[in-house]
């Protein structure tokens, strides 16, 4: 009789890794239990009877949702306001965000050539923005706008700087990775050969970093949008503000009808980005 080999159990088992799998998931439940807990976060609450009951309730009052001409017509209104506001605020962002890439982005660094670091002023000079960009993005666009509107009063001044602010901080930073992460060949020899920083960032990086950082700056501008309708929330107009009114009156149909502009204005970002990668494909 042939004797057969023993075949180790993790040989036998489907997915070799099984048992590594198992642990690093057992490993970040432990982790996580303790958070939950700090955090009060308690789900059975959801499920009460009295939470079902105020839920149905709630809910209830979104049907149907509010359609008259006169309310339709704001909506539009409040609608192109938040829009607005989410575009002027990346516009700026943009402004920022630009020369701040440019100056942090030690691939185009001229000073680096034929070194293995950068001079010790520009290393200064970009250390320093770095920073700026932490300081910014640190923090949030509500509490910019929380401290604007105090500066500048109520209106869609406050939530386009703090759109702004906020977002020049995220875009300098995710730009600056994205071009360091991209092919390096083409940015060094223009260099070497004498090419400036705005030649090196048109002609070598951005050809293949182009798609990746219009989608990031299409996601931030959706971002913008659902940025300013919480900022509206603090008296920063647009949809937020009058959300935040139909809410306190509890008008339900109301904020059912600008929860579906919500969600057809992300599908339009969603959409818009779609066709502009497939065109720069």
């Amino acid at each position: 009789m042939q004797n057969i080999p023993a075949v180790p159990c993790a040989d036998r088992h489907p997915d070799p890794a099984w048992r590594g799998r198992v642990t690093y998931t057992v490993l970040g439940l432990l982790l996580l239990w303790p958070m939950l807990v700090a955090s009060e976060f308690k789900p059975a609450v959801l499920f009460d009877r009295q939470s079902l009951g105020a839920t149905g309730r709630f809910l209830a009052g979104f049907l149907p949702p509010a359609h008259s001409p006169e309310f339709l017509a704001m909506l539009l209104r409040e609608t192109w306001q938040t829009v607005a506001i989410a575009t002027a605020g990346l516009s700026l962002a943009l402004l920022g965000a630009i020369p701040a890439t440019l100056i942090v982005t030690e691939r185009l660094s001229i000073s680096r050539l034929g070194r293995r670091r950068m001079g010790v002023l520009p290393a200064a000079v970009r250390q320093l923005v770095r920073w700026l960009l932490v300081l910014l993005r640190s923090v949030p666009e509500l509490v910019w706008a929380l401290l604007l509107v105090r500066i500048v009063g109520l209106g869609p001044t406050a939530g386009v700087l703090a759109i702004a602010l906020t977002y020049c901080g995220m875009l300098g930073k995710v730009y600056a990775e994205i071009l360091e992460s991209s092919e390096a060949h083409a940015s060094a020899s223009l260099l070497m050969n004498g090419g400036g920083r705005l030649a090196t960032l048109f002609y070598g990086a951005l050809p293949e970093a182009a798609p990746e950082l219009l989608s990031y700056t299409i996601y931030r501008w959706e971002c913008a949008i659902r940025g300013s309708v919480v900022m509206g929330f603090v008296g920063a107009g647009g949809l937020g503000q009058r959300m935040d009114e139909s809410m306190k009156m509890l008008a339900g149909g109301e904020v059912a009808s600008m929860l579906l502009v919500f969600v057809l204005l992300v599908a339009a970002a969603d959409l818009f980005s779609r066709l502009l990668r497939r065109r720069l494909a």
